[in-house]
């Protein structure tokens, strides 16, 4: 029977011990992991593997035994409780082994285990489990996490108390990380709240996620942004000590007006731009930027833009008259007065 979309991740949490057993297929082998490890353990418990009553075989013991899996099902084990074996990266040819175990499957035996890659509807894997009324077959797809998905995952770490804005920010960056990425940071994010007992806050998930740009260029970018003139000069002084490149920091600069500008520019205004920002920002670098934004507006940050694309092209176009580093820096101090007005 095939598993849709929507029941897949209910059934992974709670699967039924009256099958014969699921194949989980997909492209992404770390998500197909990571159901296959969330399924065995609502199956068979936490202590599977120490009280032997998971077995695992490898596709190619079947190849040369195909009765293998058939009487994996049926061994008796030391220990009471619900088994299953287990085939990982399991390959088409293997239907004909499969089918012959699952005829042979009767109540109280071991669920059969599946995962496998991409397979096309025309894979015999595939049609063996979504046509057979003993077993499941649930596709895994590189889709953003539901709700129910994302919950499970704060669930598991604990983290009860959140506020809404702190459920948003763990909404948008499970639709940006890995699910086995997401499910690390909000372990961490756990671990980062253990002895603290107030609520999970934007600011507590922006301590924890993964930082996508250098904190000195995004210190250096809020100096000009923010039009505190009197401390770029040994802002940028520190970061050219440090080897900035020239080409780098107006790249970077670029990106941060660019951000600014889609902030300011949303039809929705600001509070609904920031919103619609891919990666998504968090905490106080969430505020700051749209603070930016709506202090610059559209129109200044599309002369900012201008400036800095003219810019670019003198640096990586071999047309400046003065040194690389003298046209970034007269540059950020144009961006910084204009700032001002």
């Amino acid at each position: 029977m095939k598993l849709s979309p929507r029941d897949a991740p209910g059934y992974f949490s709670r699967p039924d011990p009256s099958k014969a057993g699921i194949l989980i297929y997909g492209p992404d082998a770390m998500r197909v992991a990571l159901k296959r490890a969330q399924l065995l353990s609502a199956l068979l418990g936490p202590d599977a593997e120490a009280e032997m009553r998971l077995t695992r075989l490898a596709p190619g013991d079947l190849r040369g035994d195909p009765a293998a899996l058939a009487d994996a099902t049926r061994a008796i084990g030391f220990f009471p409780g619900p088994r299953a074996v287990l085939v990982e990266a399991a390959p088409d040819p293997l239907a004909k082994a499969v089918q012959a175990a699952l005829e042979d499957w009767r109540a109280g035996d071991a669920q059969i285990v599946l995962t496998a890659g991409n397979l096309g509807k025309g894979a015999a894997l595939r049609k063996l489990f979504e046509s057979h009324p003993k077993v499941y077959a649930a596709a895994v797809y590189a889709d953003p996490p539901s709700r129910a998905e994302i919950d499970a995952v704060i669930s598991r770490a604990g983290l009860d108390d959140l506020d809404g804005s702190a459920r948003a920010d763990l909404t948008a960056l499970a639709a940006l990380l890995d699910p086995g990425d997401f499910a690390q940071t909000v372990e961490k994010l756990a671990l980062y709240k253990l002895s603290d007992p107030t609520p999970v806050t934007p600011e507590d998930i922006a301590a924890i996620a993964p930082l996508s740009t250098e904190s000195g260029i995004d210190d250096l970018l809020d100096v000009v942004a923010e039009a505190r003139r009197t401390e770029l000069w040994p802002t940028l002084r520190r970061l050219t000590d440090q080897g900035l490149a020239p080409v780098t920091l107006c790249i970077g600069a670029t990106r941060h007006f660019r951000t600014l500008h889609a902030i300011a520019a949303h039809p929705g205004g600001a509070s609904e731009g920031i919103n619609r920002l891919r990666p998504p920002l968090f905490g106080p670098r969430r505020t700051k930027m749209q603070r930016q934004a709506q202090n610059w507006g559209a129109a200044r940050l599309e002369q900012a833009l201008s400036l800095l694309v003219e810019t670019d092209l003198s640096l990586r176009g071999g047309g400046a008259t003065a040194p690389a580093a003298a046209v970034m820096e007269r540059a950020l101090f144009r961006l910084t007065y204009m700032g001002a007005r």
